[in-house]
């Protein structure tokens, strides 16, 4: 009840941010959608500054022009000046002057770039938050709650209501003339669903009790996703070399996580290509160091490999044993690419002994539409070679964001030894299965920073005939969902 009621504490604060500290809600809105400030009177140039090519302290680029205004709210006057005052009234917000647009932590790039742990994503990519400036330090939240009644079809299938989201904060400040230091904390309520997570066809893969392997289930993820710090320098130009670590945190591997993806993160269902793409993004233990020039960064991690246990509240812990190395590359403000490689050193806690090798690439594109509209598209592949299979997973994705409707889709084909083991992580044969989704989702603004939506989803699940008579043959899922978005 304490973590709920901090948990609760913390969504309020991201939606009723304090007014004395600099604000805005959307780096992604169009200048022509906001208001422009009053011109500032004429003053004389100042002197020319030998380090204007430098980033602020506050992480703010002062070359740039940055978003029409910020507005903040003045110093109330005393309350024998305010003939007034205690009469309901209240002075309007002023209007500041431009103040420039955040930098990313990591480099000399858009601050929209950055996605899950060190991953990219195109530049254009919308970014939400409640941003405030608190001295030298750039603060920014904001927390998705979604309460969903999930329904998987035939004998394997179940049904269940669950809670799912995360919580987002960041801080962020520059150190010296070319420094920047981050914090991040990102928690999620999933361990409120219970240990065996939420039905989902075709899904399979962590535990639930220590002895048997989550099947037709998505486990849930843990309550604390990252809790990481990432130190940059930059050395000039567009250069920049990095160090991020986590506990937990993630690898240089695969593409951002599913729940930051654009083209993923309104969807309430977890990809079946999970295990495949990016469920090291909560690893207990990551070290990464990264070079970025430019548009393209290299990096490698050390890392904790094995996959959480059953225990989704505590913290682990374990040797940094497993290897990950990433090359990401952003050719244009529309889109991002990336490859990488992982050596994972015993991931599965029901096979000790068994290490694995993973690849992933991955492109995602997108772009604005109009003044409010987006499009985002993932087109990912991933593999996971043990000792005895050769597992390859595909994922096409995308979703369309029109005002105040979202809609998306998702389909996937993967290889997996899961579906018929044995339960206690001896696996069963290969069996190729797809799935397709599709659903929409409509929000509500109730306030300047919070948006109501309400949502549902349909899944066709295809399996071979060698699967059809446990299914039911080619089964069907559903999801009605209750989202709750502060940013």
């Amino acid at each position: 009840m304490k973590t709920l009621l901090l948990a609760a504490t913390a969504a309020a604060a991201f939606a009723f941010p304090d007014a004395s500290f600099a604000q805005h809600s959307d780096h992604s809105q169009p200048a022509a959608a906001r208001a422009a400030p009053p011109a500032p009177p004429q003053t004389p140039a100042p002197a020319a500054d030998p380090h204007a090519d430098h980033m602020g302290n506050d992480g703010r680029d002062p070359q740039d022009p940055g978003p029409p205004a910020v507005r903040v709210r003045p110093p109330r006057a005393p309350a024998a000046a305010d003939p007034h005052a205690g009469h309901g009234g209240g002075e309007d917000p002023e209007v500041h002057p431009r103040l420039p647009p955040l930098r990313g932590a990591l480099g000399w790039h858009p601050m929209q770039r950055e996605a899950s742990g060190t991953s990219w994503q195109p530049d254009a990519s919308p970014h939400g938050g409640i941003h405030v400036f608190a001295g030298n330090w750039s603060l920014m939240g904001h927390a998705l709650l979604t309460g969903v009644y999930d329904w998987q079809q035939g004998p394997r299938g179940d049904e269940m209501g669950f809670l799912s989201g995360m919580a987002m904060l960041s801080a962020r400040r520059g150190v010296g003339s070319d420094g920047t230091l981050q914090l991040r904390a990102m928690l999620s309520p999933d361990p409120i669903m219970g240990a065996r997570g939420y039905p989902l066809h075709l899904a399979a893969g962590e535990t639930a009790d220590g002895e048997h392997v989550l099947v037709d289930r998505q486990h849930p993820h843990d309550f604390f996703v990252e809790l990481s710090a990432s130190f940059s320098v930059r050395l000039g130009g567009r250069a920049s070399v990095f160090l991020y670590g986590g506990l937990p945190g993630a690898p240089a591997f695969g593409p951002p996580a599913f729940m930051h993806r654009i083209s993923a993160m309104d969807s309430p269902e977890a990809p079946i290509s999970h295990h495949w793409l990016d469920s090291t993004h909560v690893s207990f233990g990551v070290v990464t160091g990264g070079l970025v020039i430019g548009d393209l960064m290299l990096e490698a991690s050390r890392f904790n490999g094995r996959e959480p246990d059953e225990d989704r509240w505590d913290i682990e812990t374990g040797p940094l044993d497993s290897t990950a190395a990433r090359i990401s590359f952003n050719p244009s403000r529309n889109l991002s690419l990336q490859g990488s490689w992982a050596n994972l050193v015993e991931p599965e806690l029901l096979e000790p002994g068994e290490n694995e090798t993973r690849w992933s690439a991955s492109a995602i594109y997108t772009r604005r539409l109009g003044e409010r509209g987006w499009w985002s598209t993932t087109l990912a592949w991933g593999r996971r070679s043990g000792e005895d299979d050769d597992l390859d997973a595909f994922t096409l994705e995308s979703a369309v964001g029109l005002g105040s409707w979202t809609l998306f889709g998702r389909a996937e084909r993967i290889e997996t030894n899961e579906l018929l083991s044995d339960g206690h992580g001896h696996h069963g044969p290969v069996f190729d299965v797809s799935k397709v989704s599709a659903g929409l989702i409509r929000d509500v603004r109730v306030r300047e920073n919070v948006r109501i939506g309400v949502g549902g989803l349909y899944a066709w699940n295809f399996v071979p005939a060698a699967l059809e008579a446990s299914y039911g043959g080619d089964p069907g899922g559903a999801m009605l969902f209750l989202r709750l978005r502060v940013d």
